[in-house]
C-alpha cells in the first residue's frame, strides 16, 4: 500500500514539473529571439534541428512511469533477496548448531578412545607379565607333576600294582610301545 502511495506521490509530482518546465520553456522560445543572430538562426526549422533530437527520448512522464516501473522490480527484487538472505542465515545459525554439537561429541569419543587405548596398552603389559610367569613356571610345573607320578608309582607298587607305567613312561621319550602280555 505504501509503495502505491510512493508512486503516485512520484508521478504526480514528475507531472508537475513537467507542466512547470513545459510553461518556462515556452517563455524560453519567447525570449530567444536575439535581434543579434542572423535570420536562418532564428527560424523555426534551425530550431527544430536540436528539438527533433529531444522528441526521439522519452518525454519526462514517460521517463517518471518507467523508472517507477524499474523502482517497483528493484524493490521487489531486493525484498526477495533480503528474504533469501534472512533464510541463508537462520540455515547457517542451524549449521553452527550442529558444528558445536559434532565438536563436543567428538571430544568425547576422543577422550574416551585415549582412555582405551590407555587401558589396551595396560592389558598388553599385564598379558605379557602373564605370559612371562607362566612360561617361566613351566619347568617347575612339569617337575611337580613328575614328583606326583613317581609318588602314585609308588603307591601302585605298593599296592602290588605292575610296572607298565614306568615303560609307558620310557616309551612316551622316543622308544615305540611293546606290549608287556605274557
Amino acid at each position: 500500500m505504501q509503495n502505491k502511495i510512493r508512486y503516485f506521490n512520484f508521478i504526480m509530482t514528475a507531472a508537475i514539473l513537467i507542466m512547470s518546465g513545459c510553461a518556462s520553456q515556452n517563455e524560453m522560445k519567447e525570449a530567444n529571439v536575439n535581434p543579434d543572430f542572423p535570420g536562418p538562426w532564428q527560424s523555426d526549422s534551425f530550431a527544430q534541428r536540436f528539438q527533433e533530437a529531444t522528441t526521439k527520448n522519452p518525454t519526462v512522464v514517460e521517463s517518471a512511469i518507467e523508472l517507477s516501473d524499474k523502482y517497483a522490480k528493484l524493490a521487489e527484487e531486493a525484498s526477495l533477496l533480503r528474504q533469501q538472505n534472512q533464510t541463508l542465515n537462520s540455515r547457517n545459525q542451524q549449521l553452527r548448531d550442529q558444528v558445536t554439537d559434532i565438536e563436543s561429541r567428538l571430544k568425547q569419543t576422543q577422550t574416551e578412545l585415549k582412555e582405551a587405548n590407555e587401558f589396551l596398552v595396560e592389558m598388553r603389559l599385564e598379558l605379557s607379565n602373564w605370559k612371562t610367569d607362566v612360561l617361566g613356571f613351566r619347568e617347575e610345573m612339569r617337575s611337580a607333576q613328575t614328583a606326583q607320578l613317581q609318588a602314585l608309582m609308588k603307591v601302585l607298587k605298593a599296592l602290588g600294582g605292575d610296572s607298565v607305567i614306568e615303560t609307558a613312561r620310557s616309551n612316551s621319550i622316543g622308544k615305540p610301545v611293546a606290549s608287556n602280555k605274557k
